[in-house]
């Protein structure tokens, strides 16, 4: 192969991955989505690896799956936006979450803004500001 055909990107043919794997990647694209191509990729973990999971809760439904996620060591971020013209709905989602997380495996949930918590699984803890020192140095 000369050197002047040495432009681009070389593909590689992959018999393990399937054809129809959703949207096409084209050479020369800046963005792939890569959890809309790999929606349950296969994701190898060691000991005391863990996965930041983001989620978004359009209703109470989807507390069982960021349950599943705490249980298996993950963080998660929870966006609650949606929820919040729902009150009932958002206090259930949250008082669920808070129990399963704190009292059942002993995690922390933590606030972050108005609209989205940190749910923390017990091998990891947040820094909290003291009352004597700053939280920010």
């Amino acid at each position: 192969m000369a050197k002047d055909e040495d432009r681009g990107p070389r593909w590689i043919e992959m018999p393990s991955v399937p054809e129809d794997t959703g949207t096409a990647v084209e050479p020369g694209q800046d963005y792939h989505d890569l959890g809309v191509r790999y929606p349950d990729a296969p994701v190898s973990r060691g000991v005391g690896d863990a996965i930041v999971h983001r989620a978004v809760l359009d209703d109470i439904t989807g507390v069982p799956m960021v349950m599943d996620w705490v249980s298996d060591g993950d963080l998660v971020i929870v966006e609650m936006s949606r929820l919040l013209s729902r009150e009932l709905e958002l206090q259930t989602a949250v008082e669920r979450i808070r129990c399963f997380v704190e009292d059942d495996l002993s995690g922390e949930v933590v606030r972050l803004g108005d609209s989205r918590l940190l749910l923390l699984p017990v091998n990891f803890k947040s820094t909290r500001k003291s009352e004597d020192r700053p939280l920010y140095l």
